[in-house]
């Protein structure tokens, strides 16, 4: 059994071009099918967030046919969401694998987050496996070495991709494009095509573009995890 630790963007809002704020938070479907995929692994699962502030689901993501079921889910780990740990206090080797569900909520925080840099920066060191998701990976922007490197450089992933985000994100509105910051810091993007199910592994790094990509990026990410 592995120890995951499930770092949660504790952002519920994200400022705009325009100046103006757009609700946000982590994505439901994203936490929950990575959450349930890891359990039913029989993996334990702690969450933290920037602060150990409780994390604001995003309410877009709690839209359509699926919403009430996506509710319901969430109310079942309710207590695991409402006392999560500060990512602060985690010490660095103390989990054998990071997971970073998405939503535009990591944009805000977790990507500037030193306390995350820190413990990505000793997961690639220890090569920990490391599982992102759509937005999640703008978590990985956190991991820059104090000779300014970055620890993902020349990694393979997948990652909400800047023509997603232009076509069903926030679009022009995005203060800046998650795709385009992972390049320019020298990870190797391997984009599927718009709203496809896209996985990629590289060694202990699992990735998945979007949403779509769900429950195939935790089924990687036990899989992966078999093999430690």
């Amino acid at each position: 059994m592995a120890h995951v630790l499930m770092a949660v963007t504790g952002a519920d809002a994200i400022a705009l071009t325009d100046g103006t704020s757009h609700p946000t938070g982590f994505w439901a479907e994203e936490l929950i099918e990575l959450h349930r995929g890891l359990v039913a692994a029989g993996h334990q699962v702690d969450v933290a967030t920037p602060g150990g502030v409780r994390p604001t689901v995003d309410p877009g993501s709690l839209s359509g046919d699926s919403a009430d079921g996506l509710r319901e889910d969430l109310a079942v780990i309710d207590d695991l969401l409402a006392h999560p740990r500060a990512l602060a206090d985690v010490g660095d080797g103390e989990y054998d694998a990071i997971a970073l569900p998405g939503g535009h909520g990591p944009m805000v925080d977790l990507a500037v987050d030193a306390d995350l840099g820190r413990l990505l920066i000793d997961a690639v060191d220890r090569d920990a496996v490391v599982g992102v998701l759509c937005h999640g990976p703008a978590g990985l922007l956190s991991a820059v070495r104090e000779d300014g490197s970055f620890a993902f450089a020349g990694r393979r992933l997948a990652v909400f991709t800047d023509d997603e985000e232009r076509q069903g994100g926030l679009g022009d509105g995005s203060p800046y494009l998650v795709e385009t910051r992972l390049r320019e810091l020298g990870a190797i993007v391997e984009p599927g095509e718009p709203w496809s199910v896209t996985v990629v592994t590289d060694g202990s790094l699992v990735s998945g573009q979007n949403p779509q990509s769900s429950v195939a990026t935790a089924q990687r990410l036990v899989e992966v995890l078999a093999t430690r």
